[in-house]
């Protein structure tokens, strides 16, 4: 290691790589799930992109509405091609602030890392845009006594074109921190990220949902995925959509899937059945009564009984489980073979396409069909998630009876009178009127 080198460690290390993450890579690789819905917001992203001054898109909206996932969105369109020519083969990497934080021990240590990470950028020729997830934080980050914080470092490169920079944060943090610093907000254009309808959400979980199903090894309903859009947007007020809707898709199916692995209620009290008749044995064997050695003889049936049925549904039991792998599986490599499929495609290496997609492909979903009619008629594993698995999940977020959640709006209307002849006595007729027009 030369004297340079050793007074600056960071020279001749990969910055980007290093501090950085490459969706464009992640979307090639098929680990970034599909983007429905946000094609005004990405197509707003693309065309500050394309602007010559001031083309950094600020990405505004609550926490959870779905912000990160736009620009999950654009490095997948980029990666298909679905962009403009200037956009073309550009790589999308985001920056882990945190990554060049840790371990930076020595004074300027910080600052280093960054100008690196910026000159490498920079010497890329506007082949790579910068993703700042939490852009806030830059305002102040490696800022110590007598040094620079991220943001005035980067303002210089926005100033002169030569860095594009998305960005996103939520509107409160936006006012608090970037609007405070005027020569770094009029560097960005403001895109609003709304909360979708749930109309609009139910729209993103049909899109997003055949992930969770090869994860989960499970079949998620649709009437599932509408639940999950109403009751989340009806019960929990304290979260935004789609991602609220998209964990209790993600747990109910978690929950099921757990639920396989324990033992079901007929085999675990078929074991607790056994257990007590194994202790009553070892008690009776120590007594020397008539009645009790007839009793003895009963219960040494019973066991043998017991210990033949639990053996024919543990088997069962592992069967369907075994099942179950397989076809999770299954699921795995179909997921590949399309991802192949489409890189391919991408490619233009449509022979290798044509028969992943009409030979492959087929093949496989065959062997799924026939996996999947082993257990139509499953005895012990429940392999969907419908809308009761949903309600059920929202009542342990809240604390709201299932019941009360699952009951339509017209059993509630019928039920109108009653509720409120509870609260308010001896007004039964005004109390019938206002139900009447209600209904």
């Amino acid at each position: 290691m030369n004297t340079q080198q050793q007074m600056n460690p960071e020279q001749g290390i990969n910055a980007i790589e290093k501090y950085g993450v490459n969706l464009t890579q992640l979307a090639k690789e098929g680990k970034i799930d599909p983007v429905i819905g946000r094609e005004d917001e990405i197509r707003r992203i693309i065309q500050i992109l394309s602007r010559r001054t001031k083309n950094n898109p600020v990405l505004i909206g609550e926490p959870g509405t779905g912000k990160t996932t736009v620009v999950e969105g654009l490095a997948r369109r980029i990666v298909e091609g679905d962009v403009p020519e200037n956009i073309k083969n550009k790589e999308l990497v985001t920056l882990d602030l945190s990554a060049m934080v840790a371990g930076a021990m020595y004074r300027g240590q910080f600052e280093e890392r960054l100008k690196n990470f910026i000159k490498q950028v920079v010497d890329a020729n506007g082949e790579i845009i910068v993703f700042i997830d939490e852009l806030h934080m830059i305002v102040g980050a490696g800022g110590a006594e007598g040094q620079m914080d991220v943001s005035n470092m980067i303002k210089p490169e926005l100033a002169r074109g030569r860095m594009k920079v998305i960005g996103a944060t939520t509107l409160g943090e936006y006012q608090k921190y970037i609007e405070k610093d005027a020569a770094l907000e009029r560097r960005f254009q403001q895109v609003y990220i709304g909360e979708p309808n749930i109309e609009d959400t139910i729209t993103i979980l049909r899109g997003i949902k055949d992930k969770y199903d090869v994860h989960h090894g499970l079949h998620i309903r649709d009437s599932a995925l509408i639940a999950a859009a109403t009751l989340s947007d009806r019960y929990i007020s304290d979260r935004f959509l789609p991602d609220k809707a998209v964990d209790l898709m993600d747990e109910a199916a978690a929950k099921i899937r757990m639920e396989m692995n324990s033992a079901p209620a007929e085999i675990d009290d078929a074991r607790r059945k056994l257990l007590q008749l194994e202790i009553e044995r070892e008690a009776l064997k120590k007594e020397k009564d008539k009645r009790s050695k007839e009793r003895l003889s009963k219960v040494k049936t019973e066991i043998d009984s017991l210990k033949k049925k639990l053996a024919e549904l543990t088997k069962i039991w592992e069967d369907e489980k075994a099942v179950v792998s397989e076809i999770q599986s299954l699921k795995e490599k179909l997921d590949g073979l399309n991802t192949q499929a489409e890189a391919s495609q991408r490619e233009g290496d449509y022979q290798s396409a044509a028969r992943i997609q009409y030979d492959e492909i087929p093949k496989l979903e065959k062997v799924l069909t026939e996996k999947n009619a082993i257990l139509e008629d499953s005895k012990f594993l429940k392999l969907e998630v419908d809308v009761e698995d949903i309600a059920e999940i929202v009542s342990k977020w809240t604390g709201i009876p299932v019941t009360k959640m699952l009951s339509g709006e017209k059993e509630k209307l019928l039920e109108l009178e009653d509720q409120l002849q509870k609260r308010v006595v001896g007004q039964d007729e005004a109390v019938q009127r206002v139900a009447d027009v209600i209904r």
